[in-house]
């Protein structure tokens, strides 16, 4: 099978500086990225790298995902943030994983043996958050298979059929748990692996708790109300 590799970046030129030399590029058979408007440098320094840079046509979290699924070429698409927080030799898992069968694969920082970057403190807001989304979409949608612990991952796989079924929105930040709900109502094969996620050495995140865990509480109430 086919796979494509694409990096989602948005004004991340110091972790494309870090994390793109690493890259396993012989694990893929097309890489490129999707960009969220950056001014920092990021486009031109991941084109002096050889790597097809596309702006995404939309703004917006699941609109990245969305235009990445539609232009990849490959059978199935891996999404990498390259932000130096991540271990660019778990990239090197998904193929024999896609092999398997499985078609949502997800980089977990929930399961034993994964690190997260607040596993350092007592108070851990936004993995307990994660933990508490993972445990309602389970009680509310889960029937077989896999029950999926970090359900606000990025760092994931999927085989676009699979994508196509699901029928993602394009708009908004809910494509994490969308992609996991969806995978649960229509039974798509899913398997997680545990990672290691080390705190940014620079900058903030672009997802803040409180504003993000309120956008993703008014996705599960929409997917409730949703007709499959």
């Amino acid at each position: 099978m086919k796979i494509s590799l694409c990096l989602l970046v948005w004004n991340e030129v110091r972790g494309c500086q870090a994390d793109v030399p690493k890259l396993p590029l012989d694990e893929f058979d097309e890489v490129f990225a999707v960009d969220g408007g950056s001014t920092d440098g990021t486009v031109e320094y991941l084109e002096s790298q050889g790597i097809t840079v596309h702006l995404q046509p939309k703004k917006g979290l699941n609109a990245a995902y969305v235009h990445a699924n539609h232009i990849a070429t490959g059978d199935a698409v891996v999404v990498f943030f390259a932000k130096n927080t991540l271990s660019t030799e778990d990239l090197g898992k998904f193929r024999p994983l896609f092999e398997n069968g499985n078609e949502l694969i997800i980089a977990s920082r929930q399961l034993p043996g994964s690190v997260n970057e607040e596993d350092v403190h007592f108070w851990r807001p936004r993995k307990w958050a994660v933990f508490g989304l993972a445990s309602v979409a389970a009680l509310v949608w889960h029937h077989e298979g896999v029950w999926v612990r970090d359900v606000l991952h990025g760092f994931k796989g999927w085989k676009r059929s699979a994508f196509a079924r699901m029928q993602i929105q394009d708009v908004g930040l809910s494509i994490d748990i969308e992609m996991v709900v969806r995978a649960y109502k229509l039974r798509i094969p899913r398997i997680e692996f545990p990672t290691m996620e080390i705190s940014r050495g620079y900058g903030d995140t672009h997802f803040k708790i409180w504003p993000t865990g309120k956008r993703l509480i008014a996705y599960l109430w929409f997917e409730l109300r949703r007709h499959d």
